[in-house]
Parts: C-alpha cells; sequence; structure tokens
C-alpha cells in the first residue's frame, strides 16, 4: 500500500497542462514523483526547476518540488509504486478519439511493473478505455494478474480520476475541487483514493471506472449543449436584426432561466472535444450533443465571414482581432476558435493586413505566422490603426478601452463586452 512519504514514488507520465501541476502537487504533498515525458526540451526545462507553459503559482511549485529534491523529470519509464497517465487524448478527423499515447504510455508501464502498483488513467477517455488498459497490460504481462478478471486476486490495480480544472486556476482547482475516482474494482478505487488525499482536499466521489469516465464527458457536454443554445439564440437574433444581450439580460430576468453569453465558438482541450466521445460510444443515441458540437464547431465560421463582409465595404482596410486564446486571461490558443477566425480572416483576404492582439502570447502560432499577412500587434497600435475591430476574447484589460478610442470604427463585439 502507497504511503504519503518521501520513499513512495510515483510516475507522471505527461507533462502537459494536467501532469505537470499534478507531479507538483504529490511532490508537494510529501512524494517522490518522476515525470515522464517524449519531449527532452520539457523534460529539461523540469528538471532546472522552470515550467513549460504560463499558468499562476505552477513555476514557483515546480522550483520549490525541484529543489527539494523530490521532483525531477525524465524521458524513460521508470519503475515506481503509482502510476498516472496524463497525456493528450485528441479526437480524429472523424471525431473519434485518438487514444494512442494512451495505450503507448500503457505498454511502458507494464514492461517496469514488478507486482503491486497503481496505475491512474487522468486522461479524458471514452467509457471503457481505463478497463482496456487493464486487458492491455494483461496481455503484455501474462505473469501478472489484473483487475479486469473476474474474481482475481489482482497483483496491479487500474484506476480512472479525470482532472476538472480551469485554465488560470489549475493549481488552486487540483487540490481544493471534489474529485471522482473510479476503480476497475472497488480495491482499486480505494487505492487510487489513497494516492490523491495526499494533495486533493476537495471530496473523493468513489465510483466505478466507465462511470467516471462518462461523468467527465457528461460534464463538458453539459455546458457545451447550453453553450449552443446561447450562440444558436444570437444567430437567430442576428438575422432577425434583434439584440441578443438584450433578449438576454431579459429572459435572465425569469428566476429560472440562466442564458449563458454566446461567443465566437468553444476552444480548449475540453469542451470543445469531450462531447465527441460520448457520440462516438454511442452514435445513435447522441443527436443532441452532436448538434451542439456542429452549432459550436459552425460559429467562427459565421464570425469570420462577417468580419470579411464588413471589411470589404472599405477601399483598403485595416483588421484588428483582439484575443487569440481560447478563454479570457489565459495564454491557451488549444482549439481556439479565435485562432481559426483570424486564419479564415487573413486567408479570405491575403493583401489585407490583419492585426492579432495577444496581450498573453510573445509570437503568433505557426498557422498564423505562415500566412504573411497576420501581424502581432500591441492593443493600442491596433486599435489606432483598423477599420475593423473584432473582440474575439473577452480578456479583462480589453475593458479598459475607452470607447472614444472605437468611434468612428466598425466594432464586432462576439463577447458582449462593450455592450
Amino acid at each position: 500500500m502507497i504511503a504519503a512519504s518521501a520513499a513512495s514514488r510515483v510516475a507522471v507520465v505527461g507533462l502537459g497542462y494536467i501532469g505537470l501541476p499534478t507531479a507538483a502537487c504529490l511532490a508537494t504533498g510529501g512524494l517522490h514523483v518522476i515525470g515522464v515525458d517524449i519531449n527532452a526540451e520539457i523534460v529539461e526545462r523540469v528538471n532546472c526547476g522552470e515550467a513549460p507553459f504560463a499558468e499562476p503559482d505552477l513555476s514557483i511549485a515546480v522550483s520549490g518540488a525541484v529543489a527539494m529534491g523530490r521532483l525531477c523529470a525524465q524521458t524513460e519509464m521508470p519503475t515506481a509504486d503509482a502510476y498516472i497517465i496524463a497525456v493528450p487524448t485528441p479526437f480524429t478527423a472523424d471525431h473519434q478519439s485518438d487514444l494512442t499515447s494512451v495505450f503507448a504510455a500503457a505498454e511502458a508501464i507494464a514492461a517496469r511493473l514488478r507486482g503491486g502498483e497503481i496505475i491512474v488513467l487522468e486522461s479524458t477517455c471514452p467509457p471503457g478505455t481505463t478497463r482496456r488498459i487493464s486487458e492491455l497490460i494483461a496481455q503484455r504481462r501474462p505473469d501478472l494478474s489484473l483487475p479486469h478478471v473476474p474474481d482475481a486476486a489482482p497483483d496491479v490495480l487500474v484506476a480512472h480520476c479525470p482532472e476538472r480544472v480551469l485554465p488560470g486556476r489549475i493549481m488552486i482547482e487540483i487540490a481544493a475541487n471534489d474529485r471522482v475516482i473510479g476503480g476497475v474494482t472497488p480495491t482499486c478505487a480505494a487505492r487510487a483514493a489513497e494516492l490523491y488525499r495526499t494533495f486533493c482536499h476537495g471530496e473523493l466521489i468513489i465510483t466505478d471506472a466507465d462511470s467516471a469516465e462518462m461523468a467527465k464527458l457528461a460534464e463538458n457536454a453539459y455546458r457545451d449543449v447550453n453553450i449552443a443554445f446561447a450562440n444558436e439564440l444570437s444567430l437567430i437574433c442576428d438575422q432577425l436584426g434583434l439584440d441578443i444581450w438584450a433578449i438576454r439580460r431579459m429572459a435572465n430576468r425569469h428566476p429560472r432561466v440562466e442564458i449563458l453569453r454566446p461567443g465566437p465558438g468553444v476552444g480548449g482541450h475540453c469542451i470543445a472535444v469531450d462531447p465527441w466521445f460520448i457520440v462516438e460510444s454511442a452514435p445513435d443515441l447522441a443527436p443532441l450533443i452532436r448538434a451542439a458540437r456542429a452549432v459550436n464547431g459552425q460559429m467562427p465560421v459565421h464570425v469570420a465571414e462577417r468580419i470579411v463582409a464588413t471589411s470589404r465595404r472599405f477601399r483598403d482596410p485595416r483588421i484588428a482581432c483582439l484575443g487569440l486564446s481560447f478563454k479570457a486571461d489565459v495564454g491557451d490558443l488549444r482549439e481556439s476558435p479565435a485562432v481559426e477566425i483570424v486564419h479564415r480572416v487573413a486567408a479570405a483576404l491575403p493583401d489585407v493586413k490583419v492585426l492579432a492582439v495577444e496581450p498573453h502570447a510573445q509570437e503568433l502560432p505557426g498557422s498564423l505566422g505562415e500566412l504573411g499577412n497576420v501581424l502581432l500587434t500591441g492593443t493600442e497600435d491596433a486599435i489606432g490603426e483598423a477599420d475593423v475591430i473584432a473582440l474575439l476574447v473577452d480578456h479583462s484589460r480589453f475593458r479598459a478601452i475607452r470607447k472614444t478610442h472605437l468611434a468612428g470604427k466598425v466594432v464586432y463585439d462576439t463577447r458582449g463586452m462593450w455592450e
């Protein structure tokens, strides 16, 4: 049984937005943690006490854990008492889950097992993935008993504990939020709970692995569907010449109505991805979830078309696009609808200068930089030069922009910040 002591060894596989904060928290909780990543540059930076991406308080936690000798990183899979898999789970072009990294991690772990370990999958996956990891390891290690076999006394335990944190608040929420822990068996869940109690202060909700996997997907699909309603309503109001922001305010005066804010689409690696895993699991029973994904996925196209149409009214237009990240006040550009919008606008108007403003980024993402007509610019310069201004991300610093600076320009506020 894993004890909360410096002698316990935990390997965290994948040092990204979830894996590295988890590793830092485990190390701060007193465990000896080995981070594993295939990216040698990430490994080197972690070993220097640096965080390879921006997240409040993460750099302090990583540097402190490394300085205390409780956190190190390497590219090879080590032997450990516990393994946490936190690798990416994207989807393919036809919206099927790509679990290549998950199963590659499981295979690498299988070769290091001696018996007595706990393996926890944190990566968000379709229901049944945790059990598949148990089955895969059983195939690779026939000398070991795994928990998916009925009535077996397993040598290795397997569980699922999905993250539920918000970028920009990861280091707070990773410890404070309740966690769902699902085991292939109850014993697996109980053992995983012991590990997470070393740093989780929220309630640990114990269940089976399949239910834990579906609960995480349901959380993000719920949000996606509600965002889609707001976005679809905004499209309808736009066509009818109505003010969506005024409509929303009035409707939300009802005591049991809370329409979300519409926007230019849904980004990030959760809400824009996870609903597809439910659709994949039961394609004939998920028309609503599929439709919500279609509505939200179409929003960047609609916004880009409006910006392009407006810009063509000018002889030599200059366009300012405020924000590139997928949500306010972070620098995370993963699956960002703002990046897609800027790309579509710049590609449709190759002779037009598009001024991109992202206060949380030092350079353009490659997809925009290669176009040639997109420039990363400061807020004041972009607004001063632009004829058309599109607010794509509601960064708090954009609230300070005076309305007098927007006078005489066409303003497209996709977030309702200036309503």
